[in-house]
């Protein structure tokens, strides 16, 4: 398949580490391993993170082409702590040169040329005015290609109407369990049973499909209107950022 994605690169700072990450570089990286021909757009400063990063693509053969060096700000980064259980709290530092990502009418042509079998976004880099509407932009143009939203929600990088924008853009929406709690109170869903959850969601925004994960309890996926509950199994957690990008 041939993968369009455009949101945030950043590094994951963590007590004596960093990784690169972002929901969508994660799920972009995931998608060149498993073999798809896959197109970024995003932006990097201009910066020794930012010269780290454009490495780490080529090793990864993930093109920069779309990829913007921004001198308007630095490469973005994340400072993460991840409490006993694994879990993180993340401090996204803004603005990031992620935020100032661009393309021409000639860079947007030469993307969707072939046209893409899917575009994938997620709703942190549509919190500021410049990537919600190259996001935007982007979809429309693809018209007649499959749309991936992961919801993932973080704090203070989202507002109901991006939520609701991104949702009415999209075919397949994957989210997690306290995502589907707090979009099911903002839309007036039916919190649970999960798959109920998914049903109205699915119904409401004429979704092809809704991936709901549950942590050690599996996930749900309601697809073209059959619904599957996969249970989950026990491993060690060392810590589970980028497990859902991964699971994406």
């Amino acid at each position: 398949m041939r993968i369009v994605s455009a949101g945030e690169i950043l590094w994951d700072v963590f007590p004596g580490a960093e990784h690169l990450g972002g929901a969508v570089f994660n799920f972009t990286a995931h998608a060149r391993r498993l073999g798809h021909e896959v197109a970024f757009v995003s932006g990097v400063g201009d910066d020794e993170r930012g010269r780290r990063a454009l490495r780490r693509m080529e090793e990864l053969e993930i093109p920069a082409r779309f990829v913007r060096v921004a001198g308007e700000a630095e490469t973005g980064k994340v400072t993460v702590e991840v409490d006993a259980a694994g879990q993180p709290a993340f401090t996204i530092h803004r603005p990031a040169a992620y935020d100032f990502a661009d393309l021409t009418s000639e860079e947007l042509g030469a993307l969707l040329s072939p046209p893409p079998d899917w575009v994938a976004f997620g709703t942190l880099y549509q919190i500021t005015r410049q990537g919600a509407a190259l996001t935007e932009r982007i979809v429309r143009a693809a018209a007649g290609s499959g749309v991936f939203y992961d919801v993932n929600l973080r704090p203070a990088s989202y507002e109901e109407g991006i939520v609701h924008r991104s949702l009415g853009y999209a075919g397949v929406v994957k989210l997690n369990d306290a995502e589907a709690a707090e979009l099911a109170a903002m839309f007036g869903l039916p919190a649970e049973p999960i798959g109920a959850f998914a049903r109205a969601l699915a119904e409401r925004y004429r979704l092809r499909g809704v991936c709901v994960t549950l942590g050690e309890r599996g996930c749900v996926l309601l697809l073209d209107g059959a619904a599957v509950e996969a249970p989950g199994y026990p491993v060690r957690v060392a810590d589970t950022v980028g497990a859902g990008d991964s699971f994406s």
